[in-house]
């Protein structure tokens, strides 16, 4: 039996999905879970060519140094020459994001689905 590893932080799960690496941010992201999440994103965000998605989805907080986690993970990615894309469901998150203008250079997406461009599934039957 095969496990998964350890998340490298209890805010933040890394894992690869369609070609790209998905950083799932859980919890409250605050000032003491930026300083948990900033080598671990540092890293992955610092390598060439990098294919990323963070993914908010399960965040129940989100205060000023997330979006400065957030500005940083991008100006990293793209001197990279990578991409970056954002999963962001939660109201209060996404109003954060807009009203601060970060949803015009990071435009959040509702699904990881729709991040890597596959059609959500429903459990409708026909």
């Amino acid at each position: 039996m095969q496990q998964e590893p350890a998340p490298p932080s209890r805010h933040l799960r890394i894992h690869q999905d369609r070609g790209h690496t998905v950083l799932e941010f859980r919890g409250e992201i605050d000032i003491a879970a930026t300083v948990e999440l900033l080598p671990h994103m540092d890293q992955v965000t610092g390598q060439p060519d990098a294919q990323l998605v963070i993914d908010l989805s399960r965040v129940e907080f989100f205060d000023c140094s997330g979006l400065r986690l957030l500005y940083r993970a991008r100006a990293r990615v793209l001197d990279n020459h990578g991409s970056l894309l954002l999963v962001c469901t939660h109201p209060l998150t996404l109003r954060i994001i807009k009203v601060t203008g970060l949803a015009r250079l990071l435009p959040p997406l509702p699904s990881l689905d729709a991040a890597l461009g596959q059609p959500e599934t429903t459990s409708e039957t026909l």
